[in-house]
Parts: C-alpha cells; structure tokens; sequence
C-alpha cells in the first residue's frame, strides 16, 4: 500500500487540512475532528486503497483502517500539521445522553492499555503458579503480582489523569488532588474515625474506586475556570491551585466521594442481580448482537460498566466473555471464506483480517469482511449467539479487562476455579470452530458485496453531456450569491442556489443517491455521467438536529428526474432564523459537461 497517496486522499476528501481540528487514531480507526462536516465525502473516502469504512459518529469522522491504522496516521500527521488550531464550525451538536457517553469513554478508554497489561500479566503469573512452575509465595511470584494489581489499586490517579485530559485541565493538579484519597495516613485516620471542621467524615477506601476520583475532577475543572478568572495573574500559578485544592478536597470526603462511593455500589449490585437471573440468555443475545455494536460504535458504552465491575468484584461475566465468542467467530469466518472464495483481493483481506480477529481486533474483520456480506455476518452472529449461550451456562468470567484472543487467553485464569480457563478454552474452539464451518457452507461468491444494489461503477454508464433542472420550485441564483464561503467561493465545486418557494426537494436528473444524513439536510447523488451531486438545505440547518425535515429515499436507491428526495418545513426554517437557500454543487471533476438552469 501506498500510504502517502492515500493520506493524501483522505485529507481531501474530509475537506483538506484546513478543516481538521484534531487527529487521534485508536487500534483501527482514524478519527477526525472536522471544522465542517459537510465536507466530509464518506463515499468517497470508502474508495481510498486501505480505506475499510467511513462514519460520521460520537462527533468525529471516524475511517476504519484496520491494522495499518498507526502507519496511515504517520503518513498523515506531517501532511495536517498535528497542532491545528481551528475553531470549531458545522461540528454535530450532541445530544445529552451522547455527551455524556463520550465523556465516560474519554475517561475509561484511555485506561484500558495499562489495566489489560497488567491484567495479563497477573493472570500469567498465576497460570505459572497454578502449573507448579513458580511458587505462589517466592519474592518473584509477588513482586510481578504487585505489577499486575498496582493499576486497579491507584486507578483513581489514573482516573484523574484521564478525566482531566477529557475536560482539558491541569493534569498534575488533577493528580495531587486525587492522590490525597488514597494517601496512607488519611486511610488510616479514615479507618481509625476522624473530623474535619468539627464534622466526622466517612470511612471509605478509595483504593480501586472510579466514581469519586471523577466527580472530583468535575469539580476541580468548575473551579478552575472561574478561580482562573478572577485570580490575579502575577499569583495565580500558586493561588489557583491552592484555591481549588483547598475547597475540592473538603467536598470530596464530605459528599461527592460518599456519593461516587454509592453510586458503584448500587451499579455492581444491579448488574449482578441481571447477571444472577439473566445470565447465559445476556451473554448469548450479546455475543450475537456484538458485530452490529463494533460498527456502530456502542461497544464503547461497555468499557464504563467493565471497569468499576472489574475493579468492584475482581471480574467481569458478561461483557469479556460475550466478546471471546464474538472475536473467535470473526476469526473462524474470515478463514472459511479464505477457503472458499476465488476472488484473490477477498482472500488477501480475509486471511488478515482472520489473523486480527484471533488476537482480538475484529474491526478489520468487520469492515473487510463480514459487514459486506450478509453470508459472512450470519455465521458469526449464529456461532456468537450459541458460543456466548455455552459460555453463560459454564459461568466463565473474565480478570482482565483485554480483547479476547489467543493471546489474552490466561484473561480467564481463576486461580480459585481452575475450570474457568478450561471453559473458555472450549468456548474458544467451538466458537473458531462452528463459525468457520458455518462459512463453509454459506458463503457464495456471488453474494460478495452488495449484489442486490446497483453498485456505483455499474450505474455510471454515459459519457454524453449532463443537463440538471432545478431541485426545488423557486428562483435560481447564481453559486457567489450564496452567504456562505464555503460553497460562494466554489471550493466545493462548481453549482448554482435556489431560494425556494417551498419545502419539496426532488431529483434534478436520473441519479443514484450514494449519501444521506441523519438530520436530513443535505443528500449526495451520482448522475449517470459519474459526476456527483451535493444538495444542500439551508445555511447552517444540521444545528437542527432533523427537526422538520423528511428523507423519502434511501442510499442505492435509484431515483429518476423529478422524483422526491426531501421534503423539509419551510416556515419552520425561516421561524428558527435559518437562511433556506437550497445549494447544488457538483463535487468532483470528471471532465464533464454540464448544463446548468439559467436563472
């Protein structure tokens, strides 16, 4: 692979670099933060060699890269600048529950190296012990426990350490004002029974805790602001952080740690009674339902419930496990359709992505393999549901918070339960085994892809000239007319406005719609002559979140001259004080002629 060709194509297709806010990357994705959204061409970032898929979620443009994803971000970053300094434009506002979901996985997912590192580790060293290879009580055997338990002891430090980075804090400070939780004279004190100001302060160990360390980090970032504010400069490098430590620390012990204390104690308790009733039907309807989570980004909501759970019992028993008969089912189908498949290219990605899958990072997988194809993504959710079934029956429990895999598996060593290592072992081979015999005999080439959709290439058959009527009733204007930069400027391509006379947009020739939006705002098309055709409603109207607009297609849907794509309240935008002129732009030069409505 090429990958300064397709960094280069996937800066330009979210928009150029002058549109990037932020790049960050995790084990197989590219994630972008984008000044403009609207720029962001998905469809045309799925085309890039090494590109496995494109979203836009949780507020970034998200490109699923697989396993080469460190080296397209190398190959990027010097092209971007990694200190872009934009200002935030046309980001997707959030709504509540989703902040608050990206904030709990800025806080956990950051967390999860260290402790599944360590968490091996420790299952290692006893599996060691457990084989008769080491003593349980030499000085090695506890020196390389202390490494495997330290991180789950002060994960609090490393709670506010992330937690600051999420709210974009001073990081030491963070630090030093979680540390005096689990300072060894005050947990003796606490133990012992002491005051403060008079009032006695609760017994809590804080050791292992999450919830207090973040809700005094949420409030250590209020104070910061303001006290920053008003303090003076010359004394504020010392002031700011007295101020805040000397008025965080009092709350903590007085109410936010009792209260994050609680709230962990009543969470584990609710998610072992569901486990202790619903045990092996959860897991399996997990484990089923796993691949359709990854893709769209949900699996990110069980890291917040895995962490304190692990932390809290010493195990997980639903979300780890589920995710071992998952992982090896995306395993056992990639090999299958390896076996069976005769196209090369499906092979190559299938034996890769199998090889990832098997060590835990389905996303190749997903994305290469089994989200394409309906033949693939059967097996695995067949062989996901029964595996995830065993292994609720059979209690397996996971002690280390790590994608299941073949290397990980020592995750599900209990050194009071040798029988846990040897189910999951099971679980392992009938999970890489029934999947991959399920591929076997349900793959079919000629399912590959999207048989059943007029793909692009397909539906772009003339070469002869483009002409486009209107999209919307109502008087055309020229594209510098329009108030905004961004499409005025023709940066976007060439194109020309409409300011409507009503709220139904159809279709200005034969097309294909290769692009719609959730807030229904804009769609993308591609005319028969390959060349691609972005409509867009109003100035600004993704701030409304779909509110009074009506999508009547689907993508791959292919739709004639005249037919209705869109209808959206007119009066509802002029009320909200958008601006509703309706812009068509063509978005790629393909050397072309078009003709466009005169005004």
């Amino acid at each position: 692979m090429d990958y300064n060709t397709s960094a280069k194509q996937i800066i330009e297709h979210v928009g150029g670099k002058d549109n990037v806010i932020k790049l960050i990357h995790c084990s197989t994705r590219l994630r972008f933060t984008l000044a403009d959204f609207d720029k962001a061409n998905l469809d045309a970032l799925k085309q890039i060699d090494g590109v496995l898929g494109a979203v836009i979620a949780s507020g970034q443009c998200q490109i699923i890269v697989g396993n080469n994803v460190i080296e397209m971000f190398d190959a990027i970053t010097p092209l971007i600048g990694i200190n872009n300094t934009n200002e935030l434009g046309n980001t997707p506002k959030m709504r509540w529950y989703q902040i608050l979901l990206d904030f709990l996985v800025g806080v956990f997912q950051p967390l999860v190296p260290a402790i599944a590192g360590a968490g091996v580790l420790k299952s290692l060293i006893i599996l060691c012990s457990s084989l008769g290879w080491i003593s349980a009580t030499s000085p090695t055997y506890q020196i390389f426990n202390f490494i495997g338990s330290a991180p789950l002891y002060f994960l609090p430090l490393l709670i506010a350490v992330t937690t600051a980075q999420k709210l974009n804090v001073n990081h030491i400070v963070a630090l030093a004002l979680v540390s005096v939780l689990v300072y060894p004279d005050l947990v003796t004190a606490l133990t012992k029974g002491t005051t403060l100001f008079g009032m006695k302060i609760t017994n809590i160990t804080y050791s292992s805790q999450v919830f207090p360390a973040i809700l005094a980090i949420l409030l250590y970032a209020v104070l910061e602001k303001y006290i920053t504010k008003y303090c003076p400069k010359p004394v504020r490098i010392f002031l700011v952080p007295l101020l805040c430590m000397a008025i965080t620390i009092p709350v903590t012990l007085f109410v936010l740690g009792p209260l994050g204390y609680y709230v962990g104690e009543i969470l584990t308790a609710v998610i072992l009674w569901l486990y202790g009733h619903f045990g092996w039907i959860a897991t399996a309807l997990l484990a089923a339902i796993l691949p359709l989570m990854v893709a769209t980004g949900m699996h990110k909501a069980m890291i917040p419930y895995a962490v304190p759970t692990l932390t809290k019992t010493g195990y997980e028993a639903l979300y780890l496990p589920a995710s071992l008969g998952h992982n090896i089912s995306e395993a056992g189908v990639c090999f299958g359709v390896a076996i069976r498949t005769k196209n090369e290219r499906t092979r190559a990605t299938a034996i890769s992505a199998g090889i990832s899958a098997l060590f835990g990072i389905t996303e190749p997988a997903l994305y290469g393999i089994t989200l394409q194809n309906k033949r693939a993504l059967v097996p695995v959710m067949i062989s996901g549901g029964i595996t995830g079934g065993l292994i609720g029956l059979l209690a397996v429990k996971a002690y280390a918070l790590v994608g299941p895999g073949v290397a990980s598996m020592t995750m599900y060593v209990d050194k009071n339960n040798s029988n846990n290592f040897l189910y999951a072992c099971i679980a392992f081979a009938v999970a890489l085994c029934l999947s991959f015999v399920l591929s076997l005999i349900l793959w079919k080439d000629e399912e590959v892809g999207e048989s059943k959709k007029i793909k692009s290439n397909d539906f772009v058959t003339k070469d002869d000239t483009l002409t486009l009527e209107a999209p919307i009733n109502g008087e055309i204007k020229d594209l510098n007319s329009v108030k905004d930069n961004v499409f005025s400027s023709g940066v976007l391509g060439k194109g020309f406005a409409v300011e409507p006379n009503d709220g139904i947009l159809f279709a200005p020739t034969k097309s294909k719609v290769i692009m719609t939006y959730e807030t229904g705002h804009a769609i993308g098309l591609l005319a028969e002559n390959g060349a691609e055709i972005l409509i867009h409603i109003g100035l600004d109207t993704v701030k409304m979140k779909g509110k009074g607009f009506n999508v009547r297609v689907q993508e791959n849907q292919i739709v004639e001259a005249g037919e209705v794509l869109i209808e959206f309240d007119l009066d509802l935008l002029k009320r909200e004080g958008y601006d509703p002129t309706v812009i068509l732009v063509i978005t790629n030069d393909n050397n072309k002629e078009i003709n466009f409505p005169k005004e």
